[in-house]
């Protein structure tokens, strides 16, 4: 086997290979490696390798039912025992954990060869991946562009043909933005079905969830059957598929009822491909029998915004104070970005009250969203108002980083929260990828599914009602049948070479 046939295996299809003995894993983790050594350089994805822990997972997990493909960890939240866990921040470049995350051990179970870690903004914050302390991912489909965040490493080496899956999480679209800017499949699970053990009851307020990047969904399907269900001192359990979702996609869905909408919910411009994109997935949907309405639910995405920000501002916040306590006097907070230490000012400068007050929104939101998945089945947005931005073009200008100094020094935090500042740093937070916070906040299971390419692919979103990612993935399948798009990649010649 070689990489040009290597690309043409979903992690499903490598397996199959492994276990009718037409290739042994020995080789596909070899051709793995290769390519890591190749393309690597060009686009930033794999920050740490870890190919001295692979002759022990080789040894281990033989009767995985994906034993031998390899895999990706990105490098947050995800803790492989004896391996750097470094948020994409300097400030935790020492941070070695002495424990596996229990998804960690869920993927070795199933028999993954986890061959390195991924790059990450710092703490995961950016929708865009270029963090200070290790440098920028670049875009498999072009290099001066971003593949999205803050699952971006991951997303490039699957894009690239590195890996046919790896690891993602998923706070306000880190799993969906990238997916779109690369043409890949990523969903979003509900809210507790992934496990977050042994330290996290819940991961920002519930927000974040994490799952996997693909090419395929029914890679998307198994790998979810494999990993979902509670886990030792989880909050709460939720109702498990009625069947496992690799034998649910097989069969196509009812007629569904579906609302379509382009708008942007903070009112900021939309690029027209991005509401093509939406357009034509409507076609697709309606085309298969399903029934369309143009349709959203009644809620104030500015409000949303400034209540997803405050969480932002809290969670990084408590962060510091963690890294405080972690590394006691030898903690500097210098070794935090700019922007980081503004966010925060901010968590500090706000109350407690503030902070509850504020995502108690979220509560108004969720009941509106339940009510609208009482009418429709299925809410269908772009999953980004922009295509991926040019590599350097979302970093602070230089006088907004002298600012930003000046800020953080005189611990000017109110003049921050009462001139206004703090709303735009929402809205231009948020302005090209305000569709996906709403699935993190109410958390509602979402995809993004790679219908549409021109100069880049543009990602569709789906949304479904609580606890239906089965609804999801069935509509996926349906469309990747429809219109498939493993085969539509970069041009992987000039990365290979």
């Amino acid at each position: 086997m070689n990489f040009t046939e290597y690309i043409k295996y979903d992690a499903i299809g490598l397996a199959e290979l492994i276990k009718k003995k037409e290739v042994k894993p020995e080789e596909i983790i070899e051709i793995a490696i290769q390519s890591i050594e190749k393309i690597n350089p060009k686009i930033n994805a794999i920050i740490y390798k870890m190919y001295d822990e692979i002759e022990k997972q080789l040894q281990q997990n033989q009767d995985g039912p994906l034993y031998g493909v390899p895999f990706l960890l990105k490098d947050l939240i995800t803790a492989y025992k004896g391996v750097p866990l470094t948020s994409g921040s300097k400030a935790y470049k020492d941070y070695i954990p002495y424990f596996d995350s229990e998804l960690t051990k869920r993927y070795k179970k199933a028999g993954f060869i986890i061959l390195g870690k991924t790059n990450t903004p710092e703490l995961g914050l950016m929708g865009y991946t270029e963090p200070e302390f290790t440098g920028p991912t670049r875009n498999p489909w072009n290099l001066d562009y971003t593949p999205g965040g803050s699952s971006g490493g991951s997303a490039a080496a699957v894009c690239s043909g590195i890996v046919p899956v790896a690891g993602g999480g998923d706070g306000g679209g880190s799993i969906r933005i990238p997916s779109a800017y690369c043409g890949l499949f990523g969903l979003k699970p509900s809210r507790g079905r992934v496990p977050t053990g042994p330290h996290y009851r819940e991961l920002w307020q519930g927000m974040a969830i994490e799952h996997v990047i693909t090419r395929s969904v029914r890679d998307s399907a198994f790998i979810l059957d494999l990993i979902q269900g509670k886990d030792i001192g989880a909050s709460f359990e939720i109702k498990p598929p009625e069947k496992p979702y690799i034998e649910a996609i097989k069969k196509p869905p009812k007629q569904l009822k579906i609302a379509i909408s382009t708008e942007s919910p903070i009112h900021r411009d939309i690029h027209p491909e991005c509401i093509n994109a939406v357009k034509e997935a409507a076609k697709l949907c309606e085309n298969l029998g399903h029934i369309i309405e143009y349709n959203k639910p009644n809620i104030d995405g500015e409000q949303l915004a400034k209540s997803y920000m405050m969480l932002y501002f809290g969670e990084v916040a408590a962060e510091f104070l963690y890294y405080k306590n972690l590394y006691g006097k030898k903690a500097k907070f210098s070794n935090f970005e700019i922007s980081t230490r503004v966010l925060n000012l901010l968590g500090n400068t706000y109350k407690a009250g503030d902070f509850v007050y504020t995502l108690r929104y979220w509560n108004e939101v969720s009941r509106e969203i339940g009510k609208f998945f009482t009418k429709y089945d299925i809410w269908i947005t772009p999953t980004t108002a922009q295509p991926p931005a040019k590599i350097g073009s979302q970093k602070l200008k230089k006088w907004e980083e002298i600012a930003s100094y000046i800020i953080v020094n005189l611990k000017l935090g109110k003049l921050l929260q009462f001139s206004g500042m703090v709303e735009e740093i929402a809205i231009k937070n948020l302005e090209r990828v305000p569709f996906t916070q709403i699935a993190n906040v109410t958390g509602i299971p979402a995809m993004s599914v790679p219908l549409y390419f021109k100069d880049f692919p543009y990602g569709v979103q789906f949304m479904a009602d609580f606890g239906r990612e089965d609804l999801l993935l069935q509509l996926a399948h349906q469309l990747e049948q429809e219109k498939p798009w493993f085969y539509k990649l970069p041009d992987l010649e000039q990365l290979i070479t």
